[in-house]
């Protein structure tokens, strides 16, 4: 028996290049995911902005959103996150206040302050070294840019001026936790990545939440690592895939997704092994039943009123299967 009333269930795509594909088939099956998704009851399908990475195929993050949501019409789509520090908010306002006005509705615009790359690369996107610190004024300066256009306004972010994205803070620490609860915003937390965090970033959003315009009480997200299969043992064996990313992490790597393996034993050394798991604290791996078990258990924890989903399959299929029989497992399946 459900403990908790059913909370929605969302995914984030990383739009993996695998060493089978390339960057327009993990574009399409992106697409198709959604196309999916939206059938199956999952209520967003985000993107996050990553670049100088050969295995993620999402740097231009708005043209994907675009992308995804012209071969959908009812789920939402969105940024999981754009790094904003990395942009003008002017800029911003205009490409997703396009987005809103092609697909009202739909949008939504995550927000962090992470680079999201490497050193050499934050040259290249010509990004000051200061920018993160001016996060949260480019958040208010983002909003009002989405706001109604004043009389005597002589700077007008044009098509977006008056479309009200919703905005979202994300973290992976307590500086937007305090951030989201400050401005009145919805929070998301990646703790399918960043799991060591998850409680205390979310007790301190919820103490700090003030009212606002686009909130009236507080919505947290969880961010979490699923992926189901038949049996635990076959879906523990997709989950290698995930893992050898993570442990590529501990020396630089950056490589395309790789296929499962029988034993992770054999892949990573002891460093590489703690390091992904830390990562990877909070993942949950198996049949229906041990997701069903898996999610009652994080929600039950965390008092989450939504859990965004990386389902990280190498196969397309297999990571389809994955998404659907988690939706079963939920039961959001319509």
């Amino acid at each position: 028996m459900r403990l908790r009333p059913m909370i929605p269930l969302s995914i984030l795509d990383l739009v993996r290049v695998t060493q089978q594909s390339d960057a327009r088939t993990a574009l399409n099956n992106a697409r198709d995911v959604a196309r999916h998704a939206e059938r199956w009851g999952y209520n967003r399908i985000w993107i996050a902005e990553h670049h100088n990475m050969a295995g993620i195929a999402s740097a231009a993050t708005s043209l994907v959103i675009g992308h995804i949501a012209e071969g959908t019409s009812r789920i939402r789509v969105g940024a999981g996150g754009i790094m904003l520090p990395n942009h003008a908010p002017y800029v911003i306002a205009e490409q997703f206040g396009t987005l809103a006005r092609l697909y009202p509705g739909r949008i939504d615009l995550g927000l962090g302050r992470a680079p999201g790359t490497d050193q050499l690369t934050l040259r290249a996107l010509r990004r000051a070294p200061e920018a993160s610190d001016q996060f949260p004024q480019d958040v208010l300066e983002l909003q009002a840019w989405f706001a109604p256009a004043g009389p005597d306004q002589r700077i007008v972010a044009v098509p977006a001026a008056g479309t009200e994205v919703p905005l979202w803070i994300l973290g992976s620490s307590a500086f937007g936790a305090a951030l989201a609860g400050e401005l009145g915003l919805p929070y998301a937390f990646a703790s399918h990545f960043a799991p060591e965090h998850l409680l205390q970033a979310l007790a301190i959003y919820r103490s700090r939440f003030k009212p606002s315009e686009q909130l009236e009480k507080p919505y947290a997200m969880v961010g979490v690592n699923i992926i189901a299969a038949e049996t635990d043992a076959e879906a523990r064996r997709l989950a290698t895939t995930q893992q050898m990313s993570f442990a590529d992490l501990v020396t630089g790597q950056r490589e395309l997704s790789k296929p499962p393996i029988d034993d992770i034993e054999t892949y990573w050394s002891g460093a590489q092994k703690d390091h992904a798991r830390r990562m990877l604290a909070r993942s949950i791996v198996g049949s229906p039943a041990t997701i069903r078990d898996g999610i009652e258990a994080l929600v039950t924890e965390t008092g989450a009123d939504e859990l965004i989903i990386v389902s990280d399959v190498f196969d397309h299929a297999a990571r389809l299967r994955s998404l659907e029989l988690i939706a079963g497992a939920w039961g959001i399946a319509a």
